[in-house]
């Protein structure tokens, strides 16, 4: 594929099926959805009617993540795969369950919008921050691995 904008007479090819590891990176909106489906208990708890637009939401994300972001499925994959996303995703539910629990135990119970709306934004900032620290991750291993393939095939 040309490269457009260049005046020489030699023409450069770009293979396209090589990306960068900097192309990996998902989209900010990406992390926006998957903050959103974090706080999704709590956006129940605090607006019961607003179920229908969540799974709207929820069916967007997939669709999305199965046409659009195609070619970071290398990203995907090296991120279900490592331990870190399991132990995030892990530590999320223990976080949800656990500060509810805690809660009620002191007497504390969230049961006013503000509270769960409270709860909701810091559910979809943890998520979104480590979602955020498991592509950074995920994308030096994929760079380490890149560096060292040439010195396998030496």
């Amino acid at each position: 594929m040309k490269l457009f904008g260049t005046k020489s007479t030699i023409s450069e090819t770009v293979d396209a099926t090589e990306l960068a590891p900097g192309d990996y990176r998902l989209p900010v909106w990406f992390f926006a959805f998957e903050g959103v489906l974090a706080a999704a208990f709590d956006i129940l708890k605090a607006f019961p009617g607003a179920w229908p637009v969540l799974l709207v939401l929820l069916a967007v994300n997939i669709g999305i993540s199965l046409t659009l972001m195609r070619r970071r499925i290398k990203l995907a994959k090296a991120l279900w795969h490592g331990k870190d996303t399991r132990k995030i995703a892990l530590g999320l539910i223990v976080l949800r369950v656990g500060s509810h629990f805690a809660f009620n135990a002191l007497g504390l119970a969230v049961t006013s919008t503000v509270g769960h709306l409270l709860f909701a934004l810091v559910m979809a900032a943890s998520t979104v921050g480590l979602l955020a620290y498991s592509q950074s991750t995920a994308i030096r291993a994929i760079t380490r691995s890149r560096t060292l393939e040439p010195q396998r095939a030496a």
